[in-house]
This record gives C-alpha cells, structure tokens and sequence, in this order.
C-alpha cells in the first residue's frame, strides 16, 4: 500500500498553519509547530571564530546547524562566515540564547530578530510626497522617457503634449504610478546638462500630476533637477546611482518631502558595463543599497520613504541580471520595499534571441511573474496592462486570500 509521499511547499508560517489545520491537527498544535515547518538559510559575514564557534554549538543546541569555515573550530584562522541553517523556530530560540553569551553575540540577537521580522512582515505602504502607496499588493510603475535617445522608445514622447498622452494612456491601463526620465541610462549613455534634463521633466511632470492624478517619480540622478521636479508635483525620487552620484540627493530627499527609489549601479552609463565582475554580486548589492539606505536616514528621511532596486542591467551581465531574479528574495532582507525593471532590457533579448527591444515583451512579463512570486512589490514596464494582467494573476496564485481580497 502506498501513502503517496509528495513535497509540501511551505513558505511561511502562515502557509504552515493552513497546512496543519488542512489535516485537522489541534489549534494549539498548529501554533506550536507552524514555525518548525518554514526552513532558513542565514548568512553571517567575518565572524571572528571564536563567536562562530558559539553560533554553531547554540544551533546544535537546537536543532540546527550552522556552517563555517575549515579551520574555525581550531581557531587556526582569524575569522569566517557562517551559514546559519535551521527552522524559523530553531532561528527564534537562538534569538533569545545569544544574549547571554560574549564577543558581541548579543547585539546579533537584535540583528536577527530583526531580519526575521523584515523577511515575515515585509513593507506595506512606501510614502512620498503627499500620498502613500499602498504595497499589499504588487504595483505597476509606468515608464515615461522624455529622451531623444533611450534604448527603447527614445524620441517617440519628447514633446509635452505625446508625453502626457501617452501617461494617459497608461493611467488608463492601470498603471499606479508614472516615472519620468529626461536622462537615458542606456549604457553607454551621454549625460545631458541639468537645464536641459529640467527643462524636459518638469512640464511633463506638471501635466501628469495634474491630468492623471496618479503618483509621479522623477528617474534622475542630479539634485538639483530632483528639487525642480518635486516642487513640481513629484512624489518620488528614482535615482539610478542610489545617493552616489550627486552628494546633495539624499538632503533634497529630505528636505522635499518625497520618497526615494534606491538603485544600485557601479559607474556612470556611460562606462558601467566596462567591468560586470563581482567577487559577491548579490552580497556586494546589498551592501551598497545598505549603504544608501544609512546615507538617506542620516539626512532626514524616514525609512518609510526609501524603496530599493538591485539594479538589473546597471554594471550587471545577463548571467549576473539572472543570478539577481533567482535569489530576489534575499533583497527583502533589508527590509524595505523591492522595486523591479526588467522591462526589455538586454539580458531579455540575449536569452531569446531577441535583438529588438520592442519584442521583448513576454520574456518581460515572465519576469513579472516571477519578480511577484519572490517578493517584489513595484514593476517598472513599458507595457503597463500586459504586466497589470501578469502582476494580478501571478499575485492571486502567490496570496492565499484568493484573487478578489483587494
């Protein structure tokens, strides 16, 4: 007699608890054992090894593990990274177990203890400049260049009047937001001077805010053209170089009020592809969007005002753009809201074969289903109802309240 033994997939602890009650287990039961059936991976960077030491014994102590470096437990090198394996339960009672040991093991317990929370309770809402939105479910940013030369619709929404027409039209298709650009960041990309990237953004801005009534985001990475466009009716600051390039953006952001969309990229357009190598990609952007996050809360900007983007296409191959979608999740663990642009960009077109932007546009919805799948929460597109539709369905598969809870 077989009793068919299949994988259960279980994300989170809310997943565990439908799955237990699903078998009638007692209520009591459920809570007490929900937490052991969500599974984590942990990941400690130069740990000295006596500390790792410590960490390993707590999680055998518990139930886990953790994996370290030949040599730690003799302490024949300095340091090591640690990989902390275990359940959210096993994670939990290692929390409330390090305070009471040495070599800074205490203020690791907090660290935890807040990761754990960023990873189950992520973001609800990003706020900007007079509104605030709402992210309990994926939302769909509209692509507006108002460039003579960006890779994909350069030239074609230059003037005031094609611009605001075509924000309409994507109003209409659903779009939550619009972001407007008056700067390709194409690689290879010149710059353009902040008169002129000013003097294309804010009538645009102006108009949409005032036509469509939806959110707008000004794409720059210049203060002074950022400042123009929020007293313009901007809500958001997307900036490409996530504070780097300008050491006035983060004041700006703050003194103007409005939110800010962190990118990471490594070098201007103009020469970021030049060297697409990592030693760490995925640990390497998240210290530098870590880095961005402090430089905007060190200026005045509250933490429920900063959205962050890996950054795909910025400094990245087409392997290290697919090594970013593969372990998006890891981006929740700093704890704010994930934006997303994929949007026919070349890594799209070098897996399918597909030299034209313009028929990128299902290797971009797949793409969208999965950035919801793993977490993200903002799409940035140029095809606004294709990736509202991708979004809505993906997301009424990923949340158990089913597709009509909100």
């Amino acid at each position: 007699m077989s009793y068919k033994p299949r994988l259960l997939q279980v994300e989170d602890e809310a997943g565990a608890g439908r799955e237990a009650l699903g078998i009638r287990c007692d209520p009591v039961g459920v809570e007490r054992m929900a937490a052991k059936m969500v599974g984590r991976c942990i990941k400690l960077t130069a740990v000295p090894c006596r500390a790792a030491n410590v960490l390993k014994q707590e999680m055998l102590s518990v139930g886990g593990d953790a994996a370290v470096a030949r040599g730690s437990v003799a302490c024949s090198i300095a340091e090591t990274d640690v990989i902390l394996i275990g359940t959210l339960k096993q994670l939990r009672q290692l929390c409330t177990r390090l305070p009471a040991q040495p070599f800074g093991l205490r203020a690791l317990a907090e660290e935890l203890r807040l990761l754990l929370r960023h990873l189950d309770a992520p973001a609800a809402f990003l706020d900007g400049g007079g509104c605030r939105l709402d992210l309990t479910k994926p939302r769909i940013m509209g692509i507006l260049n108002v460039t003579p030369d960006s890779f994909s619709d350069g030239g074609r929404f230059s003037s005031v009047d094609k611009a605001l027409e075509h924000g309409r039209a994507m109003a209409a298709e659903g779009a939550d937001l619009i972001d407007v650009g008056g700067e390709s960041t194409r690689p290879g990309a010149a710059a353009v001077s902040v008169q002129e990237e000013i003097d294309r953004v804010v009538p645009v801005v102006e108009a949409l805010v005032c036509d469509t009534g939806l959110p707008v985001s000004v794409d720059t990475n210049k203060s002074q053209v950022a400042r123009a466009a929020v007293a313009a009716g901007a809500a958001y600051i997307n900036d490409i170089s996530g504070l780097q390039f300008d050491p006035q953006m983060a004041t700006v952001a703050a003194e103007s009020g409005a939110g800010v969309f962190l990118m990471h990229t490594r070098g201007r357009p103009a020469e970021m592809q030049a060297d697409t190598r990592y030693d760490d990609l995925v640990g390497e952007i998240l210290d530098t969007l870590q880095n961005g996050i402090d430089q905007a809360c060190a200026a005045g900007v509250p933490l429920d005002r900063i959205a962050i983007d890996p950054g795909i296409g910025f400094a990245k191959s087409a392997e290290g753009n697919l090594e970013i979608l593969r372990r998006l999740p890891e981006f929740l663990s700093l704890g704010r809201p994930v934006l997303l642009g994929t949007s026919r960009k070349s890594f799209i077109g070098k897996v399918l074969e597909q030299p034209d932007p313009q028929e990128r546009l299902f290797g971009t919805l797949a793409t969208v289903a999965l950035g919801v799948e793993r977490g993200a929460k903002i799409f940035r597109v140029h095809d606004v109802r294709a990736a509202v539709e991708a979004a809505r369905l993906s997301w009424a598969i990923c949340d158990a309240r089913g597709p009509h809870s909100s």
